[in-house]
């Protein structure tokens, strides 16, 4: 029987914007995140990376452990998540782009999202030096299905070269910007060297699942700590697939 693993899908780690924000819901507060890792310890899960996560992916080991994972590389994530990651013994993994326009998430501003630092080639170095883990989110934060072949192999195998170069060693995951990809996707990023690829679907992830189509928990403001469990212990995330 394959083992069920939730991957939680996290994107800011900050104060919550105003009211009217596109995208508000994805703004995790720092206090919600403190008391989320603090629930998961307390239950007896272990948060990890995506790349400790590997061996309970291909049915090699057994536990309570729940993949955490950031899109898009804010820089509130390594100021705000960071120590309490640190301070509960987990690792998780940040989907960082690697070029990434004038260090802000210029590709939501043209719907009115408030623009926000993302790493820094120093702020990578820092968050993997913290005992984190930095995947790739394509160059640009690309939509795949909106470039043609040639450029979306450009910004998914660039991105893995890239990062590597910044960190000094091996980026293995990957993520889809916006859950947007199509089986050439998917092959590209088997192709770059990646041992995974997320997405944007809902539900816990399978060790019988494929590694480079894996679903995931959304984790947004207004989950309540008592949803917050539900989403991970039962299957209430895997009828929203």
């Amino acid at each position: 029987m394959s083992a069920i693993l939730p991957i939680l899908m996290y994107h800011q780690i900050d104060a919550t914007p105003p009211r009217g924000t596109p995208l508000r819901g994805l703004t995790v507060t720092p206090g919600s995140f403190a008391r989320q890792m603090a629930l998961l310890r307390l239950l007896g899960y272990r948060g990890v990376s995506m790349h400790d996560l590997e061996p309970y992916l291909r049915g090699e080991r057994r536990g309570r452990v729940v993949g955490i994972t950031f899109d898009d590389g804010y820089r509130n994530n390594l100021e705000h998540a960071l120590p309490v990651l640190q301070k509960h013994g987990f690792s998780a993994t940040c989907y960082a782009v690697s070029d990434p326009f004038e260090g802000r998430n210029a590709w939501d501003e043209g719907m009115g999202m408030p623009q926000k630092p993302l790493f820094t080639p120093d702020d990578m170095r820092a968050w993997v030096a913290g005992g984190m883990e930095l995947g790739a989110h394509t160059r640009h934060h690309a939509d795949l299905t909106r470039i043609d072949d040639a450029t979306a192999e450009d910004e998914i195998a660039g991105c893995k070269r890239e990062l590597e170069a910044i960190i000094g060693r091996e980026v293995r995951h990957f993520c889809y910007p916006y859950g947007h990809y199509g089986p050439a996707h998917r092959d590209m990023v088997r192709a770059a060297g990646y041992r995974s690829a997320t997405t944007v679907e809902r539900s816990r992830a399978r060790s019988s699942d494929d590694p480079f189509e894996l679903p995931r928990v959304m984790i947004a403001r207004t989950n309540h700590l008592a949803l917050f469990w539900m989403k991970i212990a039962t299957g209430y995330e895997d009828s929203r697939g």
